[in-house]
Parts: C-alpha cells; structure tokens; sequence
C-alpha cells in the first residue's frame, strides 16, 4: 500500500478460523430454535474464512500501520503512527479458551464516536508483541528518533528541506524564549 519499508508483517494465528466461525454458530444454539440456522451458517461460514483470512493483512511499516480486509468489500486502512493514541487490547471468554487475543487502534480525531475504534483485528500470533512493537515505534516517531527508518530513507544532512525546518525550530525556540516559555525538546 505505501512506500514506507515494512518493520513488521503480523502472522495470523490458525485458530482464528475456528474463532470466526464459533462466535458466529454460538448464538443460534444457543437459540435452540435456530439451530437448522447454525448448521448453516457454520457450513458457509467455513467457505468464506478462509478466503477472508487469506486477504487480512496487518503490516507495521516505520511510519504507518497498514490494514487489508475483506472479501467482497475490501478495505485497506493506512493509519499514520503519529495519529494513533492506544492500541486497546481484548480478549473474551471464547478467544481467552482459543488462546487468542485483539486489538482495537484508537486514533486523534477519529470521527466514529466515543468509546469506538477505528480498526479491530483479532488472532494476530504474539499480539501483545506486535502490540508493543506499534507502540514503541509510535513513540520513537514522536520522541524524533530516527534509528528504525533504513538509512536510504532518511534525508541527507545536506537536505535543503531538512535545513529549512531546522531553522524554522530555532526560530520557534526563540521565539518561545523570548515569550517566557520553555522551548520544546
């Protein structure tokens, strides 16, 4: 999806499939009624997971987090690393008996209403690592550490672009001095 070099390309882990289909069949069971429903959704649903996992994709790149989903409406998600605020994760009764953990991305300014997320994703293997690893490149973007973005990436020193915000930083540093502030690190 971007140019960015990729730092991490999350696995998903194959219990997921089983987890996709029970949350779904559990219900109408649980129903009694709809359990003619169940059957059928469970012999459907085996049809299409694995067409769906086959297109699921979470890659951790330097500067984004890149999501791909879907089979008949395919959505690729490309949420910048600087907007995102937490990663929520969660697990409940069944995906804690299946081993299996989520995370929901919560971002700045996201418009889908409180306590909402932008993006769920379910069975990634070691989430609490990829988890992790999100957020202390997010941290690293935000602290201006570069030392994960390949040298190829990276602007020359004798950027002219670089030159320029360098300037534009000092002149807002004293400014800021000036004012009575303290600068920003």
């Amino acid at each position: 999806m971007s140019d960015h070099p990729v730092l991490i390309e999350a696995e998903f882990d194959p219990k997921v499939r089983d987890y996709w289909l029970w949350s779904g069949t559990l219900p109408f069971v649980m129903l009694i009624i709809t359990i003619p429903l169940a059957i059928l959704y469970y012999i459907i649903g085996r049809l299409f997971i694995n067409q769906y996992l086959a297109r699921l994709g979470c890659t951790l790149t330097d500067r984004t987090l890149e999501i791909r989903k879907g089979i008949f409406n395919r959505v690729e998600s490309t949420i910048p690393l600087v907007k995102i605020t937490d990663l929520q994760m969660f697990q409940g009764p069944l995906m804690r008996y299946m081993g299996l953990h989520g995370f929901r991305v919560e971002t700045a300014g996201q418009s889908v209403g409180p306590g909402a997320s932008l993006v769920n994703m379910v069975g990634i293997v070691d989430t609490p690592g990829f988890r992790k690893a999100v957020l202390a490149q997010r941290d690293r973007l935000s602290s201006g550490d570069r030392t994960e973005i390949p040298a190829a990436q990276a602007p020359a020193e004798g950027d002219a672009l670089l030159d320029e915000v360098r300037s534009i930083r000092q002149a807002l540093d004293r400014l800021a001095a000036r004012m009575g502030e303290s600068p920003r690190g």
